[in-house]
């Protein structure tokens, strides 16, 4: 059986996978099929059938949004988006304890930069995004070290939540029903709405059209900038127009074009403009993703901010990072603190707390107004603040009161 291993002195460690504390034999990474996925032009019309397909009652099919989905994840902003966003909650400081007791420090220290908190958190976080995460959780053995623990994310192309099967292979029906095998709440943990198809979905839009865009832009780029050559020649006499072709292709990387003397080309007249149709459509997409995922448009992506402005954002997105991180608490709290207990790595009854921050400014002023009434703890001020006290401070001597605080200036 798994169970949590201690030193001689009682200390946490790692545990250590000793029998029967693994998965058993019904492990759905292993036997999932690897397939070869090639990324084909989508567009609107994909993506409404990629949907209408999510909500089929009889047979639903996911695995073609959350193509789309990895699709539309190669936009450098959305990416750094959903990346920001949760960095902010991994960044944070969580505590174990047990229920009602103390923190566990050395507990809490083994588990804070962990490979399997970091990984759990993460994914419980991408449920806003991609709506479901179902993890399995298993012992890895690299080379003779002592097996560690680790969270494997099952693709979401082979899961269809609404049914609770995993598919072996995503484009077929054969698969198992998760929910029904003795692994599942220990070593199967899943996360978010069934059916739920997170955040992305509305995104996919505005992505694909900001492709179209870029790739209107390019070519306005290349006429524009480059303008393409024209050489004007006898097309019936095959030696001049092989003559011409030579000169055409040693003149340099622009395009160019061939007619007869007696042919006239010209530009149809279009819209004239400089490229800031497409620029504009552009920041429209970008900012309608950044309102999705981070509640406003900030810093890098306003053209014309302000300290204000950003200060709102800022605020906003915080109360979004604030709600991620409520969600991973009740989730580990709920699910995975009691499968890790089952496994043996984590003493029972305990639980995950966020650490709250607090406003260090607001703090100091507020401690500053109480030195004039209250003695305060000087290894309080220095743990709270960094601020190493030494002792009391001499007050300065009074001036004689004979003296105006004119003549006490100069002596």
């Amino acid at each position: 059986m798994s169970k949590k291993l201690k030193n001689k002195n009682g200390n946490h460690q790692l545990a250590a996978k000793t029998g029967g504390g693994s998965a058993g034999t019904n492990k759905l990474f292993p036997q999932l099929v690897e397939k070869t996925v090639t990324q084909t032009r989508q567009d609107i019309a994909k993506w409404k059938a990629a949907l209408n397909a999510t909500k089929n009652a009889e047979t639903p099919v996911y695995y073609l949004l959350y193509q789309l989905y990895d699709y539309i994840l190669d936009d450098a902003l959305l990416s750094s988006q959903i990346d920001n966003r949760i960095q902010d909650s991994l960044g944070s400081t969580f505590n174990l304890s047990k229920k009602g007791g103390d923190i566990d420090e050395e507990l809490t220290a083994l588990w804070q930069n962990s490979e399997l908190f970091n990984e759990i958190i993460k994914q419980i976080i991408n449920t806003r995004f991609f709506g479901h995460s179902l993890l399995e959780l298993d012992w890895l053995q690299e080379g003779k070290n002592e097996p560690q623990l680790v969270a494997n994310l099952i693709p979401r192309t082979n899961v269809i939540a609404k049914k609770g099967t995993f598919l072996f292979d995503f484009a077929e029906e054969k698969g198992v029903q998760y929910r029904e095998l003795p692994e599942f709440g220990t070593w199967l943990l899943e996360f978010g709405k069934a059916g739920d198809i997170g955040l992305l979905n509305k995104a996919i839009p505005h992505c694909l059209f900001k492709r179209f865009a870029q790739s209107c832009y390019s070519e306005l780029t290349e006429i524009y900038g480059i303008p393409p050559r024209v050489y004007k020649t006898d097309a019936q006499d095959p030696q001049a127009v092989a003559r011409g072709k030579r000169m055409m292709q040693d003149m340099g990387s622009a395009a160019w074009f061939i007619i007869d003397t007696t042919e006239e080309f010209e530009w149809a007249q279009g819209v004239s403009t400089n490229g800031d149709v497409y620029t504009n459509f552009l920041s429209f997409c970008d900012n309608q993703n950044t309102l999705l995922i981070s509640g406003a448009v900030v810093g890098q992506d306003t053209k014309n901010g302000s300290n204000a402005k950003e200060q709102v954002s800022q605020k906003l997105l915080s109360k979004l990072v604030l709600a991620d991180m409520a969600l991973v608490e009740m989730y580990m709290n709920t699910k995975v603190m009691p499968a890790l207990a089952r496994i043996g790595i984590v003493p029972a009854d305990y639980v995950f707390a966020w650490e709250i921050s607090e406003d260090l400014s607001t703090l100091w002023n507020r401690t500053i107004q109480a030195l004039a009434h209250f003695d305060v703890d000087p290894e309080w001020i220095k743990d709270k603040f960094g601020i190493q006290v030494t002792g009391v401070k001499q007050q300065q001597s009074a001036m004689p009161a004979t003296l105006s605080a004119a003549e006490g200036f100069f002596v």
